[in-house]
Order: structure tokens, then sequence, then C-alpha cells
């Protein structure tokens, strides 16, 4: 089984943010968690707001609690809202429904180790920080 080890969840954090320094995007926030759901690597360029952990971590948080990526639960807020407002109250609010919350896959189509909360510009901007930190780290992302 592959693991998503410290070193690997470190390198998707730098390559998310190098990603996002080369493409001139505003300052982001990239979460890493676990299968389980634990905090496994986080970093944040300078000039982040403050509660931007906690969105990054809601976008990964949401994905791994639903099964799919946040680009998925972003269409299914807006065409079911109250399950989705529903399923926010009983994972204790950290679910953020918009892009940016990516699943981590060993490989396609293959079993979720991880998954990757990027926050701070556009939400497609954000997904496209997640995918390449992702891919960096030698596995696949899944948006949703």
């Amino acid at each position: 089984m592959t693991e998503l080890t410290l070193e690997k969840a470190q390198t998707i954090v730098a390559a998310a943010l190098k990603h996002a320094g080369t493409a001139r995007f505003n300052p982001l926030a990239v979460a890493v968690l676990d299968a389980r759901g634990a905090l496994k690597a986080f970093g944040a360029q300078d000039g982040t707001s403050l509660k931007r952990p906690e969105i990054a971590q809601g976008k990964a948080h949401g994905a791994l609690s639903l099964g799919q990526g946040s680009r998925a639960l972003a269409e299914a807020a807006a065409e079911r809202p109250h399950f989705v407002a529903a399923v926010t109250h009983a994972v204790g609010g950290s679910l953020i429904p918009v892009p940016g919350g990516v699943l981590i896959r060993a490989q396609a189509g293959g079993m979720v180790i991880g998954a990757v909360g990027v926050t701070g510009d556009t939400s497609d901007n954000d997904e496209a920080a997640a995918l390449a930190g992702i891919a960096a780290a030698g596995f696949v992302g899944d948006p949703g």
C-alpha cells in the first residue's frame, strides 16, 4: 500500500505554493490531510488572511468526508443545498463546498490516501495548485 508520508505531504505543500508563485496567484494556504483526516502538513504564503488555515482544512476535510473532491461538493450544494448544509453540520462545520479540495489517490482510480485543501485565490486556481502539488509528489489528484 502506498502511504502519504510526511515527506510526500511536505512536497505537496511546497509544489502547490511554487505553482501559485509561478502563476502569480494571490497568497495561498495549503493543508494536507491523511486518509483519516489528520493534518499531515500545512503551509501558507506571506499575506494570507487570518482564517485561511481553517478554510484549507475544511476543503480537504469535506472531500474526505464525502469521498469526492470539493468541485463535486459545489455541484451538490447547488443541486441539494439542504443535504450539504446537513452534512456540514454532521461533520462539525468543517466542510467548504467549493473547488480547491482534492482527494489524493496513490494511482488513478485507486484508494484514497489523503486530501489537499487550498485557499486564497479563485477556487479554480486553488484547485490547480492542489493538483500541481499532488502530481509533484507522484500521486493522482481527484478534484471531483
